[in-house]
């Protein structure tokens, strides 16, 4: 049990940290740009309880990290979200491209994050015993899961920040009909990447686009952040 506590907290505090900078990230950008919204509501903060939303940031990546850690004693995937942070799009000289600025700051603090996490990993090598293990183990998730949650986001469907950078780059005509997507996108992200997965695989079908992430672009995502940072092999 204790091994599962422990299991739990090593991916479970990445995984907070990094939806928590991740959406400070927006409000900060589109402050820099203006947009004064997230600072008047109180989410231009580093606290993780403003951003936590109850079910995305917590229920789910638990019940995520606990199934998985009592079924596979590995964490193999892991999925949840935060409170959106408020954006006053109107406020920006060009409100499209604006967006398109917020929502790449996201994603650009996830993979900053991830090489940050990749330059601690020079530390665990000099720590006594258990200590190391546990904070490699630490930085591996915290690497992970900003490259997963960066990388998930940049998926060209809106609300995700990919389908809001693409909003802000295509042309007005084009962009306004793409835009209007987002009602529908989380059901689309259900859907795609669940829903039908679950029922293919029942007609033998393979489509996966997690395990696809999960199995080619993550690693390699991985390797370029280590090479990054200075590891080599």
């Amino acid at each position: 049990m204790s091994g599962i506590l422990i299991g739990i907290v090593l991916a479970g505090v990445p995984v907070v940290l990094a939806i928590t900078l991740h959406e400070a990230a927006h409000g900060y950008a589109a402050l820099a740009m203006g947009d004064d919204t997230a600072k008047v509501a109180g989410r231009l903060s580093l606290n993780p309880l403003r951003h936590i939303d109850r079910v995305g940031t917590i229920i789910l990546p638990g019940i995520l990290v606990l199934s998985q850690l009592l079924l596979f004693r590995r964490i193999l995937f892991l999925f949840g979200w935060a409170k959106p942070v408020p954006v006053s799009a109107w406020k920006f000289r060009n409100p499209r491209r604006g967006m398109a600025v917020v929502a790449a700051a996201g994603p650009a603090m996830n993979f900053f994050l991830a090489w940050i996490g990749a330059v601690l990993l020079y530390l665990p090598p000099v720590l006594p015993g258990l200590a190391s293990d546990l904070a490699s183990l630490l930085f591996q998730y915290f690497i992970l899961a900003n490259l997963a949650l960066g990388l998930f986001n940049l998926l060209p469907i809106p609300p995700l920040d990919g389908g809001r950078i693409v909003v802000g780059v295509l042309p007005a005509p084009l962009a306004m009909g793409y835009a209007r997507l987002e009602r529908y996108g989380i059901l689309i992200v259900l859907i795609v990447f669940f829903l039908l997965p679950a029922l293919l695989r029942g007609t033998g079908i393979a489509f996966d686009p997690i395990q696809a992430v999960l199995g080619r672009i993550l690693p390699a995502a991985a390797n370029f952040v280590l090479f990054l940072a200075g590891h080599r092999g």
